[in-house]
């Protein structure tokens, strides 16, 4: 059932959300040790939230828009009473947080139960969630393949039914992975839009907080009960609230493809999936993103740089508590040359111009999620265009290049990937992007695709 169903559902009383949370509950129980999405389980305190939901339906009162919701968070975002690990063995010397997160805070405020945290690649450092500390998340369509990351137990979460609405964080594609992976709808909304306070930072100029979620109107639902105006994030900038609703009249919207960087460097599915979206809104024209690929790379170095700086005292005198592949990233984060960032930051600045002047006369661009379905956990290599490239990195070849200035995007699951002729009917998603602050005009694409039987999550078939 979807989330904005069953808040109604419990907002008029024909369901308690104390019985929800309790299937959810033994839901979990069942299944998450095979799909390894929750790291932590808050059963009493969503018992509680709960609780206070029906009293508040008994009383006449109006829970809010997510009355009775279970929903569940990425493991670096603050949950008041529990460590907050961000997929660290390292973390679990720290003390419990004292607070909620903002927008664990924003959702509570509508009435949403929170049912607990959920897997990630360390320090979100990664495109996988292979963690070395508490395992891999295995995709809901084949628990032998990648969730992808670093949001993969968000993704999972989702996709394999266990709650309707997670949160994770997207620096380099970590919601926009996963999503397309796992074949659910993923958000990150425009750099700034949504509040971080509360969270355990990557890369402070690149991260992003955004919602995952199976239904559609469930992520608009989302989108609109996150947002809030909140000064003890730096690296807000307050707009005022964008309230959506997915409505398929795409009307005048100019669409267009990416070409170039974004037609090339995957696998015939993931241009299939494009094309099929084009023909479906009748997008003709194919449009350059220019220097994408330098952009990539400038984003690799100043990730690295930045990530590196926030566990530099960790890096010195607890190396071997690292994954050793995040901390060997991290170190040649720390041993960059000032120039080689700053020069980074000067190739980003220059594609922020070219890039955001496309967008003159596009409202909304099409490129491909990612650039293959999910590979088997562990594969470390795979052929792309007749070359043997690694895997993890290049799973981030098309959404580097977006997160890098900060667009908006909505990350789009085809609906029959069996009928794309991906291998082993796995899910795979296309990128729906826009220019910043106009969120709204993506869910409007996005409906018109669902509309058109185009884009919807598909069912998990094993």
């Amino acid at each position: 059932m979807s989330a904005a169903t069953l808040a109604a559902e419990i907002r008029a009383g024909t369901r308690r959300a104390v019985d929800v949370v309790e299937e959810r509950l033994a839901d979990i129980a069942a299944r998450n040790t095979a799909f390894n999405a929750f790291t932590e389980v808050t059963a009493d305190r969503a018992r509680a939230e709960a609780a206070a939901v029906d009293a508040k339906v008994a009383a006449g009162q109006d829970p809010g828009l997510l009355a009775g919701v279970p929903v569940a968070v990425k493991n670096l975002f603050y949950l008041k009473g529990i460590t907050t690990l961000a997929g660290a063995k390292i973390e679990r010397d720290t003390p419990p947080a004292t607070a909620d997160a903002f927008l664990v805070r924003q959702m509570q405020s509508q009435g949403a139960v929170m049912l607990g945290a959920l897997n990630m690649d360390e320090y979100a450092y990664g495109f996988t969630t292979e963690n070395a500390h508490f395992g891999p998340s295995h995709n809901p369509h084949d628990l032998t393949r990648m969730a992808g990351g670093s949001s993969g137990g968000s993704a999972v979460a989702v996709a394999g039914g266990l709650v309707p609405i997670t949160l994770g964080s997207d620096t380099n594609g970590s919601i926009r992975v996963p999503a397309s992976l796992c074949g659910i709808w993923g958000l990150k909304p425009t750099y700034g839009r949504l509040s971080r306070q509360g969270s355990l930072l990557f890369a402070a100029s690149f991260d992003h907080l955004g919602p995952f979620a199976r239904e559609l109107m469930d992520l608009a639902l989302a989108y609109n009960v996150l947002q809030g105006e909140d000064r003890d994030d730096p690296a807000q900038h307050w707009v005022g609230k964008q309230l959506v609703r997915p409505d398929p009249e795409i009307g005048d919207l100019r669409i267009a493809v990416a070409d170039d960087h974004f037609a090339r460097g995957g696998h015939a599915e993931a241009f299939a999936a494009v094309e099929a979206v084009a023909r479906a809104l009748g997008a003709t024209r194919r449009v350059s993103i220019p220097d994408a690929g330098m952009a990539r790379a400038a984003a690799f170095l100043i990730t690295m740089a930045e990530g590196a700086n926030l566990h530099l005292p960790n890096l010195r005198t607890r190396p071997d508590d690292f994954d050793f592949a995040t901390r060997d990233r991290f170190l040649a984060g720390a041993l960059l040359p000032a120039h080689w960032v700053q020069q980074a930051q000067r190739v980003r600045a220059a594609y922020r111009a070219k890039a955001l002047r496309v967008f003159d006369d596009v409202d909304v661009i099409l490129a491909p999620a990612t650039p293959y379905v999910a590979p088997q956990i562990g594969q470390n290599m795979i052929e792309v265009e007749g070359v043997s490239i690694p895997v993890r990195p290049n799973l981030g070849v098309y959404t580097q290049p977006i997160s890098c200035i900060g667009l908006p995007v909505i990350a789009a699951p085809m609906a029959d990937p069996v009928g794309l002729g991906t291998p082993g009917g796995m899910p795979i998603g296309v990128q729906l992007i826009a220019a910043p602050w106009t969120e709204d005009k993506l869910f409007r694409v996005a409906a018109a695709l669902e509309k058109l039987g185009v884009c919807a999550s598909p069912a998990v078939r094993n």
